[in-house]
């Protein structure tokens, strides 16, 4: 039997009044966002254009930062911080699958099932690619942050060089 100390699992996010607190206000500024989107674009009433544009939009805003994260190391500390401020609050607040599911239903109900599968189709289509845009562009852009630190090093030695 070892004598090592045995790791103590973290706590979750949902017992530490601070995280909790980390959520609520990036949750606040990304309804906020919702809102100030959805009265600049208006909802003519023939597509729900504010809906489908914050949903796609946080789509890729969190593939974007998931990728960046998980590249940045483990999901604690600072990390977990910024993904429940930013991710879980901010862009949980900013998109919404409740509207997203009312529109449709509303479209659907005033005789325009068309439109309404169109536009829940689109929504969810859309969506996943935009995570998946998000995610390839915090790669590439992390691949690249990566060649030019290592341009930035003299082939002889770790010195950095003078330019």
């Amino acid at each position: 039997m070892s004598s090592a100390p045995r790791p103590h699992p973290e706590r979750p996010a949902h017992t530490h009044p601070r995280l909790v607190a980390l959520v609520a206000v990036g949750g606040a500024i990304g309804t906020a966002l919702r809102a100030a989107v959805a009265a600049a674009l208006g909802d003519a009433g023939t597509w729900p254009w504010s809906t489908w544009a914050v949903n796609l939009t946080g789509a890729f805003a969190l593939g974007l930062l998931l990728e960046h994260l998980a590249r940045r190391g483990p999901d604690d500390g600072r990390r977990r911080e910024v993904r429940l401020l930013a991710g879980t609050g901010l862009l949980g607040g900013y998109t919404t699958y409740s509207t997203f599911a009312l529109d449709a239903v509303l479209l659907a109900d005033a005789g325009r099932a068309a439109v309404a599968l169109l536009y829940a189709g689109s929504s969810v289509v859309l969506g996943v690619a935009a995570a998946g845009a998000g995610v390839a562009v915090g790669r590439h852009a992390h691949r690249r942050a990566d060649r030019d630190d290592d341009r930035a090093l003299s082939p002889h030695d770790d010195r950095p060089v003078r330019r």
